[in-house]
């Protein structure tokens, strides 16, 4: 697994959260240089596809593609064959998908980027979306505390070999203690102070995040949806440089 950079700007992501293609690259064309790669996500690629991946990337930005693939793992092993050849730097799946489903993403991106000589990405697992709360995972059915379910799902996203997982801030130092050093940790619901929650219902600012350990920072709106992104994302960036 490549190391993270210890250059601050390279510890942030920015959520490309759109479906033009145009506005997406214009984006990642301005950010470059202030932030270490761009998100895009499930909305973007069903509209868009390989293609609008490729116009995106053609700006040069490393980018996460976060598509939180979940099925029979046969048909999951079968997706990241399919977008491996674009070359992520990152990309996600449900740990909830259980352990074969995680251990044949693993092996599937793996084995391909050997196959096309790529640099093998970062097979990321998400925990428990930022967007649930305790009462969401009583509603279907999960008893535990979000807490004891991302540090399971933490520990077990490590024992079948993927890079790391996406948790929100608040589960960073558990989730941390259910791994390695080396195990990254992705971390969205990310608001510097004073910026608007929106629908994240566990959110940290971008400083406190990476004092807890947090090893990539996804933003969003606040780079997004400033007068200026790439002052925005190049004052975050200061902030975790103090």
């Amino acid at each position: 697994m490549q190391p993270t950079s210890s250059h601050p700007k390279e510890r942030i992501y920015c959520a490309l959260d759109t479906v033009d293609v145009a506005a997406a690259a214009k984006l990642a064309c301005a950010l470059k240089g202030t932030v270490g790669g761009i998100k895009l996500g499930l909305e973007f690629y069903c509209a868009n596809g390989a293609d609008g991946y490729k116009r995106v990337a053609e700006e040069g930005l490393p980018i996460f593609l976060d598509l939180k693939f979940h099925d029979i793992p046969n048909t999951v092993a079968g997706a990241i064959r399919a977008v491996a050849p674009l070359g992520p730097k990152l990309f996600t799946i449900h740990t909830q998908g259980g352990p074969e489903m995680v251990r044949r993403a693993a092996d599937a991106a793996r084995e391909e980027a050997e196959r096309h000589g790529h640099t093998r990405p970062w097979v990321i697992g998400v925990s428990v979306l930022t967007s649930l709360d305790g009462s969401d995972l009583n509603a279907i059915g999960v008893g535990d505390a979000i807490p004891d379910q991302v540090a399971r799902l933490a520990a077990l996203a490590q024992d079948c070999g993927i890079d790391g997982l996406v948790c929100s801030p608040k589960e960073i130092t558990l989730a941390r203690a259910a791994t390695n050093p080396g195990f990254k940790l992705i971390v969205p619901g990310i608001r510097p102070a004073g910026a608007a929650v929106g629908d994240q219902k566990r959110v940290m600012t971008p400083q406190d995040a990476v004092t807890a350990g947090a090893d990539i920072l996804v933003i969003g709106r606040p780079i997004t949806q400033a007068e200026d992104p790439a002052a925005a994302a190049t004052a975050i960036a200061e902030s975790l440089n103090v």
